[in-house]
């Protein structure tokens, strides 16, 4: 994507944020953007899509990201984990995109699809090998419970309630003990070392706050431990 375009869509997910509708008008765009109405109609395809071109793009960075850092790692119920805390974090780290989620992700298809990728794999196959107590009808229970304990967590991160760590661990915690984990696994497995190094390596390059979250990180010498 050009750096204009970038801007631009920068712009819009700052605008749906603060918005309560997915709406946003060209001049508002422009302005936000610090780019003229002419440049906004050569860059947007066309702005009546502009909240799903956004959404989509968000959708498919964030799956692809969860995915990598996840590779290495065999146990659905770790994977299930791991994804809970990297959106919880991902949203401390930038709160547009936490914001933007936790605003339109209970009504927008396309945000929905988030958790219905890769998670959903992972609990119909922890199901299907005996690691969760879930029966192969519940899948789709699970991931709407999967989505609404997500969305909370950042929720109590962007309003300054919990630390993402702390946030993201009990999520992933009682979403385990949900599916019937013992306590004592789950709470293992909510605490291991994130695997922040592969999941920040695949961040694109142009992404909203790539090099600033990376920047911010090495000041914190924070590596691989979540």
């Amino acid at each position: 994507m050009r750096t204009v375009q970038q801007r631009i869509h920068q712009a819009a997910l700052q605008l749906f944020a603060e918005h309560e509708v997915p709406l946003v008008t060209v001049s508002e765009l422009a302005e936000a953007a610090g780019v003229a109405r002419g440049t906004v109609y050569n860059n947007v395809e066309s702005i009546d899509h502009l909240f799903e071109d956004v959404a989509t793009r968000l959708v498919q960075e964030m799956e692809a990201r969860v995915v990598a850092a996840s590779a290495a790692t065999a146990d659905p119920a770790q994977r299930v984990a791991d994804g809970i805390r990297l959106y919880v974090r991902h949203a401390h780290e930038e709160p547009l995109w936490g914001r933007f989620l936790v605003r339109f992700g209970p009504s927008s298809e396309t945000l929905r699809g988030l958790l219905e990728g890769a998670p959903a794999s992972d609990i119909k196959i922890g199901a299907e090998i005996g690691r969760f107590q879930l029966r192969p009808d519940q899948t789709t229970s699970a991931v709407v419970a999967l989505s609404a304990n997500v969305l909370s967590a950042i929720s109590l991160v962007l309003k300054g309630h919990r630390t993402w760590r702390d946030a993201g661990a009990d999520a992933a915690e009682l979403f385990l003990r949900a599916l019937g984990l013992p306590a004592e696994t789950a709470f293992t497995v909510a605490r291991r070392d994130l695997p922040l190094q592969a999941f920040d390596a695949s961040l694109p390059a142009d992404a909203p706050g790539a090099r600033r979250g990376r920047a911010a990180r090495r000041r914190r010498g924070e590596g691989d431990v979540g």
